[in-house]
């Protein structure tokens, strides 16, 4: 009888135990095999290069580059990637920007075993996976968020407590135009100053703080 195919998998997670735990949580089944493990966004886009695995499971907070960055390179590589991203914080833009950037599926950290397997299985086989209660909210979120690059440069310089010359000194553009971006921010994420705009950027995972 002719031995089953495995999916290769390719683990990408910036811990150690966690990355030993999904490596050894998958390789427990038989039709899995983790063919490769990264710490990071680059060395993750070099191992796909090199193993072109089936399914990627990735972190989405990563240090350096990000697990959105990430995903957008390994898509750029070979654009029918299968990519299935899991995070500890459950923020919908990050979901949405990981989505937008070619991920097929989202799951958090805390998910149940069984319930990985069958995203991982879901994937491989081109179907797309959220768990309901990330899905009902995703579909709530409001179009009109979307943020250009340019705003996301700001806000995530605004985050970190940088007022408008010092914005205006890193991206090269006048006052002038800091006040009209951070205006733009401050409406399209339905807040009122740049406190709540600084608040409501971390909670929701539209800007991380870097380790």
């Amino acid at each position: 009888m002719e031995a089953q195919e495995r999916v290769t998998v390719l683990v990408v997670d910036d811990h150690f135990l966690v990355r030993m735990g999904l490596s050894s949580t998958l390789g427990a089944e038989p039709d899995l095999e983790v063919v490769a493990e990264a710490a990071n966004g680059p060395q993750a886009v070099q191992l796909f290069d090199v193993h072109r695995p089936d399914v990627t499971l990735i972190d989405l907070r990563l240090p350096g580059m990000t697990g959105v960055e990430t995903i957008a390179r390994i898509r750029a590589l070979d654009p029918s990637a299968r990519i299935l991203a899991f995070s500890t914080y459950d923020a919908e833009e990050e979901i949405y920007r990981a989505l937008q950037a070619g991920a097929r599926a989202y799951v958090p950290k805390g998910v149940q075993r069984d319930e990985l397997l069958e995203a991982i299985r879901a994937v491989h086989a081109g179907r797309s996976y959220l768990p309901a209660n990330v899905a009902s909210r995703l579909a709530a979120r409001i179009p009109c968020s979307d943020l250009s690059p340019r705003e996301f440069d700001v806000l995530k310089l605004l985050v970190k407590g940088w007022r408008n010359r010092q914005i205006a000194k890193a991206l090269g553009i006048t006052e002038v135009t800091v006040k009209l971006h951070v205006s733009r921010i401050l409406m399209k994420l339905g807040v009122a100053d740049r406190t709540e705009a600084a608040t409501t950027a971390l909670q929701r995972g539209i800007v991380q703080i870097e380790p």
